[in-house]
């Protein structure tokens, strides 16, 4: 385990090195990672550096009023809402790393806008070591570490998480007095729910992505997952009052982890699962069936794209 107090020193050194005068953007996503991140660099170097906060569509349900409120002190904070950028890059692509690419190039290019209005200079971002573990061995890309395009606009990129795994980042973000709701949060993609709908993103499959996580996180709270969401898979038949139809697949992943290198899906009660599927596929109109994986990682990641 990390020495946190040794780590936050040395961290916020290291960042003011780094930028030196240089005005910088940091990539806030709202997870722990970049929260953390945020809250180190700002701490080191103040209004020097905008924390920016792009609404891509893809978030979580309530995310960025939640952001606005938590990261109110920060007086440089930028949101940029991006949503109609986001969607009509993916629109019709359904290959898994080509959603992953197009999404880290228009993360990049949000920066790129904001840092061009600031005069910034330097890229920070939360990658911590699973993201470069998992990228360099090709498991995955990730927006901040293999998903980057090969035009930056940026000097430099400063990631002073970069050897630490989650639980670690967590025993920082409690040091630096992150709320709860930070510091304790599930991880979350940063392609966001795009990686959690199997073939083409639309706005409507995001939004039954969205409302049936939501209903996930609260049903399985007492559980404490290392993370736990909902997924769409694809459509099949249903009934649905009188009528059938052609609904979605919802699938609820639920997994128990320590770094997220490996895991295990939680083995739920049949009355939680129950409770699950109820919720689902009777509030959310467009769902038609609800499946539990209980897939373990490996041979499954956690994510499904």
């Amino acid at each position: 385990m990390v020495d946190v107090d040794s780590f936050v020193d040395d961290a916020r050194e290291e960042i003011s090195e780094e930028l030196g005068d240089e005005t910088a953007i940091i990539a806030l996503s709202g997870g722990v990672d970049s929260s953390t991140a945020a809250a180190l660099a700002y701490e080191a170097v103040g209004d020097q550096l905008v924390p920016v906060y792009v609404d891509t569509g893809l978030m979580r349900k309530g995310e960025t009023d939640e952001i606005r409120e938590v990261f109110d002190y920060m007086d440089s904070l930028r949101v940029v809402e991006a949503q109609d950028r986001f969607f009509d890059e993916l629109a019709g692509v359904t290959d898994p790393e080509e959603k992953r690419h197009r999404i880290g190039e228009q993360f990049i290019r949000e920066f790129e806008t904001v840092a061009e209005e600031v005069g910034a200079t330097q890229l920070v971002q939360g990658t911590i070591y699973p993201d470069r573990i998992e990228s360099e061995g090709t498991i995955k890309s990730h927006h901040n570490v293999g998903g980057l395009p090969e035009r930056v606009g940026f000097d430099g990129i400063v990631e002073p998480m970069r050897d630490l795994y989650k639980d670690e980042v967590r025993e920082v973000a409690r040091h630096l007095g992150l709320e709860e709701i930070i510091s304790e949060r599930m991880p979350f993609p940063g392609p966001g729910l795009a990686v959690r709908i199997v073939g083409e993103v639309t706005p409507e499959k995001v939004e039954v992505c969205r409302e049936a996580t939501h209903i996930v996180e609260e049903e399985l709270e007492e559980y404490e997952p290392w993370q736990a969401f909902a997924a769409v898979l694809g459509r099949a038949t249903g009934v649905k009052g009188d009528n059938r139809v052609h609904g979605h697949v919802v699938a609820v992943r639920s997994v128990e982890s320590r770094d997220g290198m490996t895991a295990r899906a939680q083995e739920l009660e049949w009355e939680t699962l129950q409770r699950l599927q109820s919720r689902i596929a009777g509030t959310i109109d467009e769902v038609s069936r609800v499946v539990y994986d209980v897939t373990h990682k490996p041979p499954a990641t956690i994510e499904y794209e």
